[in-house]
């Protein structure tokens, strides 16, 4: 993986024909980040619960001597949380939500590969007939016949913030 830029609000393919990105698993859907904001892959650590905080960012963990807050996006999609398995992982990535880079430990199921995704095979995800909300994906990405799953993590973080 390359050196960490933080992810901003513009579309992630930044006017480029390809996206690097990590593929991993979350309720049996395919989903992908842009690979640049990927810190680290962690095997599951010890969490802390934070009384009172929205179960989306309930707990924190200790990420190399940072208290990190660890997010569930399976939530604000509706989906149902589930327990770890021996394959469960966390994704630590750097993000900027009102101007301040922060780091978040992301939950997956499991995580697959570094690759590419093309532009040509994307689209943006349909108004109508999703069980998502449509503005929490920047786009849907056809690969080998499955959709892939590229959530928009500003829209995710800043929606489910109390500060807002």
């Amino acid at each position: 993986m390359q050196a960490t830029q933080p992810l901003t609000i513009d579309t992630p393919w930044q006017n480029q024909d390809q996206l690097e990105v990590l593929t991993f698993d979350l309720n049996g859907e395919i989903f992908a980040l842009e690979a640049a904001v990927v810190r680290e892959i962690l095997d599951l650590a010890p969490a802390t619960v934070v009384p009172g905080a929205p179960p989306f960012v309930g707990r924190i963990i200790n990420f190399r001597g940072r208290v990190i807050p660890l997010a569930d996006i399976r939530l604000p999609f509706g989906m149902e949380p589930r327990e770890p398995t021996i394959d469960s992982r966390i994704v630590v990535i750097s993000l900027v939500l009102r101007g301040e880079e922060i780091l978040v430990g992301l939950v997956t199921d499991r995580v697959h590969e570094v690759t590419n995704l093309f532009r040509a095979a994307s689209e943006p995800p349909p108004s109508v007939g999703m069980r998502w909300r449509p503005d929490y994906i920047h786009c849907l990405v056809k690969r080998n016949g499955e959709f892939i799953i590229v959530p928009d993590l500003q829209a995710i973080f800043i929606s489910n913030d109390n500060r807002s």
